[in-house]
């Protein structure tokens, strides 16, 4: 089997994120033989499942960029009737133990962000599932301002997780990056340190990117 040095693995996802602009929802299940669910009450995930599965996404498990041969990140980002993005972005789940050595630059999230491939994805209520069509693919990369002030979220978060303080992180902290709880429900529950420097148990938590922050990077490249 031919292997495919970075360079032509770059240019075969850049055409095949050029082939989806502009198409549906139904178009791209087409072409992949997926059925289309009736809505995502219960399927929240299948848009960005169908996305992965038309940009040759592997299944990956391990915590790194969508496409680990290019450092880059997919994110999905469904935009709502005022070409504005529809909710925050989750990112990646945050560690809550053995922080020691961490930096952003080494983290899951800082990784993640330093090369996105945005896409956007209309989402507004009033087009059906089945007609909502896939926007023109942004590849990104955090300028100096942008880095810096993620790099400033994280570490604020993560020195508050540290000390014991992560129930105390609230959702306005951050100005681009923020910490939310990231659980199916309630009774899913993971170990942290506590106050004291001992362990508890507590909601997980994820890594989320305020609109605020998607929407000025649409803004920028369109």
């Amino acid at each position: 089997m031919k292997t495919h040095s970075t360079e032509e693995n770059f240019l075969i996802l850049k055409k095949r994120v050029l082939q989806i602009a502009g198409m549906t929802i139904n178009e791209i299940a087409d072409l992949y033989s997926v059925e289309v669910p009736p809505n995502l009450l219960k399927n929240k995930g299948w848009v960005g499942q169908l996305i992965e599965i038309a940009l040759g996404v592997k299944n990956n498990s391990r915590p790194e960029p969508d496409f680990p041969d290019l450092g880059i990140e997919l994110k999905t980002l469904p935009i709502n009737s005022k070409r504005k993005p529809k909710e925050s972005t989750y990112v990646c789940m945050a560690p809550l133990q053995n922080l020691e050595n961490l930096s952003f630059e080494n983290s899951i999230v800082g990784k993640k962000l330093a090369h996105v491939l945005w896409l956007p994805i209309e989402a507004d209520n009033s087009i059906p599932l089945p007609k909502r069509r896939v926007g023109q693919g942004i590849f990104w990369k955090p300028n100096t301002e942008e880095f810096s002030q993620l790099k400033s979220d994280f570490n604020e978060i993560t020195d508050q997780i540290a000390l014991g303080k992560v129930e105390d992180i609230r959702a306005h902290q951050g100005v681009y990056l923020q910490l939310r709880p990231k659980a199916a429900n309630s009774k899913i529950l993971t170990q942290a340190t506590s106050p004291d420097g001992d362990l508890m148990m507590t909601l997980p938590r994820g890594f989320y990117l305020r609109t605020q922050f998607t929407q000025r990077i649409l803004q920028h490249y369109y």
